[in-house]
């Protein structure tokens, strides 16, 4: 490693690093605008300008490489006058409103300036404006405060990969601009807000709101899907202004999706705010304790087989075991988390992302079966592009067409949408077999829409075989994964929530409902399942935060806590085990799920241990033990044992993009809306929908 000298400091730094890295590993601070760590160098700041011995004048060290020896000096007086002559440059033109831009107070120019620059301006000339571009219904623009650093280029360009904006006139003619003057198509949106390091990109939801001050920040996670983004949420008083990312360097590094960063705004639309009751065809509001008696008695006064719980997508771990236990005391084996149908393994490496999320980038191929993964893992799919560009990663797919202004933003073979392919692979038959049987660490992704097929089990056991045929599971690496959609189904497998002895599945129980031998549903936050159109009606128990679709159908209802409102434990589909914090209070007489649970036992003469949530999460870390460590992943043996396999001839069905709207809470998101409804939509449109 080549030694260098940082302000008479000497220290070793690694091979290939540039001079910024390796001042900043000594904590010397050097003001930067278009440099970021996560995007391709620019250069064209020339805000990070040192002093190197034997360089005729300043160099901008964020694109000069170190070399053995260099001495570098960052607080000399020539170094000092560089600095300030940028920014006298770069405020020129840009007006002075800080008073009312959104990025006050978070603003990376306001704080340089105040710490690097001029203490007065000699400009008095006119300043130059620019009108601002259309971006969308999240990202609002005001083109004059715009420095040019390029960070929203080439963020858009090589992280959302979607080239759809750039750099157009010369001088101080140059504009950045969206090429067609339209939305950028993209999941990843809203952190193109995050990189500006100026108010020329804001967020428009979230615009002239409040004030970065006047916010209490809460750390969480995203519950929207099952990759478990770390999330902060921004609050006032009880009402949630704004989401951001939280680094996790693991799971979503700095970035989050649109959707989890506007979800929240459906929050507070449609919410179940008290208990309510049946009576004579109509939901009657209730008390507690009447809802928690008419409950019980219909749990304990109908036979144990004509008894089912589910649990839905945004359910916590603790919530799934308090249900269990309680249905267990009853003698319920119909329990089901997949409510979706999908084959569910039942040994741990079978069912989650053992590969890891970061482990992607250690990956050398890739073969997807099945998978929407910008969709179903919005974070996942971003980081399966940064390894693409990374090159030498061969990637194929196999499953249903995909939409073609929303397919993946790689490239990738085609292998078509019949999963006899599988076969071909497996059996040594197919070009892509050779680049698995070259490959020294190659992975493969079989997501839930090849899981909820008919022959969902033989397609996650083609899947494995072709695991352990092609070296995918070794002594310190498994690639084989399951991508998931749904926050809780990693816990809910984790727990054991699967049909007990004797016990139906999901597709069984409904059949047993349309019979009739089935009398009573135990839904907790399930709002996929119809039961409206069963020849006999079962008497449906719905526990939620929204009056959505399991409302509709239900005879009594118990209001829940969402994630934003509670301290949950939620399995993101990598196993990694996490927790939500309350950032607000829920609606008055709503409860945690685990407590309204805990009531519910004692009301039907089988009371559970549990007074406190610390209670809870202790019989967690008991049931198994992956609940013991938070934010960890535990290593998973691989216990599959090759078996026949059965497909089925029917091609993949075409893949539907349903990112925006896709859950609950989303759905009623004013800002999701809009987005879903631009997609395919004309320009003339978008402007009336955004304004």
């Amino acid at each position: 490693m080549p030694k260098i000298t940082v302000n008479g400091t000497e220290f070793e730094v690694p091979e290939g690093y540039t001079v910024l890295q390796a001042s900043q590993m000594m904590d010397t601070e050097i003001p930067v605008f278009c440099y970021h760590p996560r995007l391709a160098i620019a250069g064209n700041c020339r805000m990070c300008l040192v002093e190197i011995e034997g360089s005729p004048k300043p160099v901008a060290s964020c694109a000069m490489p170190v070399a053995e020896g260099m001495v570098i000096k960052t607080k000399t007086e020539k170094v000092q006058k560089a600095r300030k002559g940028v920014l006298e440059f770069l405020l020129i033109n840009h007006p002075l409103d800080c008073p009312i831009c959104d990025q006050g107070g978070e603003c990376d120019l306001q704080d340089i300036t105040m710490a690097y620059g001029p203490g007065e301006s000699r400009y008095d000339q006119p300043k130059r404006s620019v009108s601002d571009k259309y971006m969308g219904p999240i990202v609002k623009t005001f083109m004059t405060r715009c420095i040019h650093c390029t960070r929203c280029v080439r963020f858009a360009t090589d992280i959302a990969g979607v080239p759809e904006m750039g750099a157009v006139g010369r001088g101080e003619h140059m504009e950045i601009i969206t090429y067609m003057d339209k939305a950028i198509e993209s999941e990843l949106s809203g952190n193109l807000v995050d990189v500006c390091p100026v108010g020329a990109l804001t967020s428009r939801p979230y615009s002239y709101k409040g004030r970065p001050w006047e916010l209490v920040k809460t750390d969480s996670i995203d519950v929207t899907d099952a990759v478990g983004s770390n999330i902060r949420f921004f609050t006032s008083g009880q009402r949630i202004m704004r989401v951001l990312p939280r680094l996790h360097e693991g799971v979503n590094e700095e970035w989050i999706g649109d959707k989890t960063r506007f979800a929240f705004e459906g929050l507070g639309v449609q919410r179940l705010d008290r208990p309510y009751v049946r009576k004579n065809g109509k939901l009657q509001e209730a008390s507690w304790s009447e809802a928690l008696k008419v409950a019980a008695q219909k749990l304990t006064t109908v036979d144990k087989k004509a008894v089912a719980a589910f649990v839905g997508p945004m359910a916590d771990c603790e919530s799934i075991l308090v249900l269990k236990e309680l249905m267990q005391s009853l003698g319920v084996t119909n329990l089901d988390c997949a409510t979706d149908g999908a084959f569910s393994p039942t040994f741990r490496a079978g069912y989650t992302f053992n590969t890891t999320i970061a482990g992607i980038e250690e990956a050398d191929a890739c073969l997807i079966i099945g998978a929407n993964v910008r969709q179903d893992a919005t974070m996942i799919h971003a980081r399966l592009r940064k390894r693409f560009l990374a090159g030498d990663f061969p990637i194929a797919y196999v499953g249903g067409a995909l939409p073609e202004d929303r397919d993946f933003t790689f490239k990738y073979d085609n292998l078509g949408t019949d999963p006899g392919v599988l076969e071909e692979i497996l059996k040594g038959k197919h070009a892509f077999s050779k680049i698995l049987k070259k490959a020294k660490k190659p992975m493969i992704i079989i997501g839930q829409s090849a899981l909820t097929r008919d022959d969902g089990k033989g397609l996650h056991e083609i899947a494995a075989t072709i695991a352990d045929t092609y070296g995918c599971i070794q002594k310190d690496w498994n690639g084989f994964n399951v991508l998931h959609r749904y926050a809780s189904r990693v816990g809910a497998l984790d727990l054991g929530f699967v049909p007990g002895k004797g016990g139906q599945g999901t597709k069984d129980i409904l059949k047993a409902c349309d019979q009739g031998t089935v009398d009573v549903v135990y839904l907790l936050g399930e709002d996929t399942l119809d039961f409206t159109k069963c020849k006999k009606k079962p008497f449906v128990i719905y526990q939620g935060h929204h009056g959505t679709n399991g409302a509709h159908q239900a005879d009594v209802i118990f209001p829940g806590l969402a994630y934003s409102e509670k301290n949950g434990t939620y399995v993101n589909t990598e196993g990694r085990v996490q927790q939500t914090w309350c950032a607000v209070q829920g609606p008055e007489l709503a409860l945690s799920d685990w407590h309204i649970l805990s009531q519910l036992s004692t009301s039907c003469d089988k009371p559970l241990p549990y007074e406190t949530l610390e209670n809870v999460q202790d019989k967690l870390a008991k049931v198994n033990k992956v609940f013991q460590n938070y934010d960890q992943i535990q290593p998973s043996p691989w216990d599959d044992e090759p078996t026949k396999y059965k497909l089925s001839s029917v091609s993949f069905a075409p893949e539907v993009f349903d990112y925006y709207q896709a859950d609950v809470i989303s759905a009623h998101s004013t800002t999701l809306a809009k987005c879903a409804q631009e997609l395919g939509s004309s320009c003339a449109q978008k402007e009336a929908v955004c304004g």
